[in-house]
């Protein structure tokens, strides 16, 4: 099922697939659900058109989602960049912004570098 320009997966339960939007989790989704009146258990692939467009229109008015979710809060750290914050310093060198360590675990903000070098003895090839 294609809502949005997302593939939501038919085989779930509908408040679970509609996790798959970047700005909605589990509390929203549920209050997607109870919002049009929809059962949370019922799977993507049973719903009827008319629900998917209660859905879709609701999702619409109510939240950002996907692209303009995305520009919101990019737009937020460019600005914390312009005023020269700390978070924005950190943004800005690729680094943890929310008080994190960095001597170790900061692996994912860095992009996985690794800067140790090993013993710099060579391994002897076995023949």
């Amino acid at each position: 099922m294609r809502l949005l320009g997302i593939n939501l997966p038919d085989d779930k339960r509908i408040d679970v697939s509609l996790m798959y939007f970047y700005g909605v989790g589990r509390a929203r989704a549920v209050e997607i659900c109870a919002a049009t009146s929809i059962d949370p258990s019922k799977r993507a692939k049973e719903l009827a058109p008319e629900e998917t467009n209660k859905i879709k229109e609701y999702i619409e008015k109510h939240f950002k989602v996907e692209g303009e979710l995305r520009q919101v809060v990019r737009g937020n750290i460019a600005r914390l960049k312009d005023i020269g914050s700390y978070r924005g310093t950190r943004h800005a060198r690729k680094l943890p912004a929310h008080g994190q360590r960095t001597k170790t675990n900061s692996r994912t903000v860095r992009g996985n570098v690794r800067k140790t070098v090993g013993s710099g003895k060579r391994k002897v090839e076995l023949k």
